[in-house]
């Protein structure tokens, strides 16, 4: 398999002929997709998402491509081409625009009423054009040719790009249910054309390369969720993806079987599902859908709140409700809960604590685990094998992944007969070259996280969320001493005190008189420099916290510098 070296260099300046794909996110994790395809001078993006943190990010909020290898070369970019509405795909759109605004954006009727739904609350409006299944768009040097996916999202679209260096086939998220709701299906028919022309390079999710077999339905939801709602004696609460539309469509379905009204509850369910009515997506029977005030008033049995906060997001509806901050519902015994969607990879721990706590409050809750409530949007193992049986690429890199879902899906290309050295495995920031139809790894440009943090973007790097971890992990201590500015001895203090480490007032007595050891031998010494000494308070009380509790609190020291009397 052809993997980078991590030792690599700036990439060589793009041959004459040659297209240069960077993937800028989405490998080596689920989400912050985005990959740059250069051609002649000209760049076209595929995809802008967001990835969302793991609990070893305390305090971020989202975490967005790197656009710095892109900021010099605005002018540069084509379009950004858009697979489909999620937000690990549409979600920096905003921040980058918010550079260059008119950076026209193309995609599918759906996805665009999404995203255009997000930039007017940034007051930034967009340049778009709508494509369909079966249309092209030339974009600069870049011909492009959109062909119908089947995901967890309507209107999903995979794109091939045709220049003179060859053709690449960007499949986006797919899977091959053959039974969707909306009865559109992945088009095979369409990937196989291009197989025949010779697809140069296959860029394919890779999600769910390591589960065998094909993928289950969706119309095989409906009926646990009608066993659902048909057992359930009080309220109803469904909790799913903001913009899973044929989730959402089941549910009403469902509900209207059952005699239940419907409510939203969370701002971008109530947004997004509103789009998707609007747009013919979503079809809800007259009287079924009901205010949050009709809700409350109704009996308990006869309603079904539609909820965000499947991935355990604490500041949800769901999320609320499960805490008892929820303006409007909190959650009872004889309430039914129903999570109804998968767990992305680092929300596990969250969804669970919801789970718990909606338990403790005496709701029956019902998850993937012991119902099929949900099944994937992306396809496995036997699917993949499928798409590069019918493509038939010459060079295949695994995208949209973990490490373990894209080294999966390399070892499926390789049984399919792409050759090993063909087979491009790649990181966030390596630089894919394709000359005379061989893809190979020419170089890497610098790829970092860039953290949002309220309205911060960038302002939080690494060394930020360090110290937060260690302040969750340890606490905070500070130690303040005053010295004489001329002896160096110590006249006042030490005193220390801590934060998130003990509630025993006591807990640092014996630390003291080390710390005016410690100073008053490095005073003996002629040390006098204040940095210095404050670098010796933190040795010794780093030293003593860790041998005395086993701990590593982040340590604050203090050397203030006073005058002392002068001799006589």
């Amino acid at each position: 398999m052809n993997k980078a070296p991590s030792e690599l260099g700036a990439p060589p300046p793009l041959a004459a002929g040659a297209l240069r794909v960077t993937p800028l996110g989405g490998l080596g994790a689920i989400g912050r997709n985005m990959t740059a395809f250069e051609f002649d001078g000209r760049i076209l993006i595929v995809d802008c998402g967001v990835l969302f943190p793991d609990m070893d990010q305390p305090g971020v909020d989202l975490i967005l491509p790197d656009f710095t290898s892109l900021l010099d070369r605005l002018d540069d970019i084509e379009a950004i081409v858009l697979t489909h509405g999620h937000e690990d795909h549409i979600g920096a759109v905003p921040y980058l625009l918010a550079h260059k605004p008119d950076i026209p954006l193309v995609g599918s009727q759906f996805t665009l009423a999404l995203i255009e739904a997000k930039l007017r609350e940034r007051k930034i409006k967009p340049y778009t054009l709508s494509v369909e299944e079966g249309g092209s768009e030339q974009l600069g040097p870049f011909g492009c040719e959109f062909f119908a996916v089947n995901h967890s999202i309507p209107d999903a679209l995979a794109v091939a790009i045709r220049t003179e260096a060859g053709l690449v086939l960007h499949t986006g998220d797919f899977k091959m249910d053959q039974l969707p709701l909306d009865g559109r299906v992945t088009d095979l028919a369409g990937f196989a054309s291009l197989g025949e022309q010779g697809v140069d390079l296959l860029l394919s999710d890779s999600t769910n390369a390591e589960i065998p077999g094909f993928v289950t339905s969706e119309r095989e939801i409906r009926p646990v969720l009608d066993d659902i709602f048909r057992n359930a004696a009080g309220r109803i609460i469904v909790a799913s993806f903001a913009s899973h539309v044929h989730r959402v469509q089941q549910v009403f379905d469902s509900a209207v079987e059952h005699g239940r009204k419907v409510a939203f509850i969370g701002r971008s369910m109530v947004r997004n599902m509103g789009i998707a009515r609007d747009l013919g997506l979503l079809r809800i029977p007259g009287g079924t859908l009901v205010s949050m005030d009709e809700a409350t008033r109704l009996p308990d049995d006869e309603i079904v709140y539609m909820s965000t906060g499947s991935q355990g997001e604490p500041m949800s509806a769901l999320g609320r409700m499960a805490s008892g901050d929820h303006r409007h519902i909190t959650v009872e015994s004889g309430d039914t809960v129903v999570l109804a969607s998968s767990l992305v990879p680092g929300n596990e721990t969250a969804v669970y604590g919801v789970i718990n706590r909606l338990s403790r409050s005496g709701a029956t809750v019902i998850h993937k685990d012991v119902a099929k409530v949900h099944v994937s949007g992306h396809s496995p193992a036997g699917e993949l094998l499928y798409v590069l049986n019918v493509v038939k690429p010459s060079n295949f890199m695994p995208v949209h992944g973990e490490w373990r879902h894209l080294r999966a899906h390399a070892r499926l290309g390789i049984q399919s007969g792409v050759p090993s050295d063909q087979v491009v495995l790649a990181e966030n920031g390596d630089v894919v070259d394709l000359v005379n139809g061989i893809a190979r790894v020419v170089g890497h440009i610098e790829n970092n996280n860039i953290y949002v943090d309220g309205l911060a973007v960038g302002d939080v790097g690494e060394p930020v969320l360090t110290e937060r971890r260690i302040l969750g992990d340890g606490g905070f201590v500070s130690c303040t001493v005053v010295v004489d500015s001329v002896t160096g001895k110590v006249v006042g203090g030490p005193t220390v005190s801590a934060k998130g480490f003990s509630e025993d007032q006591t807990a640092f007595n014996a630390v003291l008189p080390l710390i005016t050891e410690a100073l008053d031998k490095a005073a003996a010494d002629g040390v006098s420099d204040p940095h210095q000494l404050q670098q010796l308070v933190r040795r010794t009380v780093g030293k003593w916290v860790n041998d005395t509790y086993r701990r590593r609190p982040m340590i604050v020291p203090h050397v203030l510098e006073v005058l002392g009397p002068r001799g006589g």
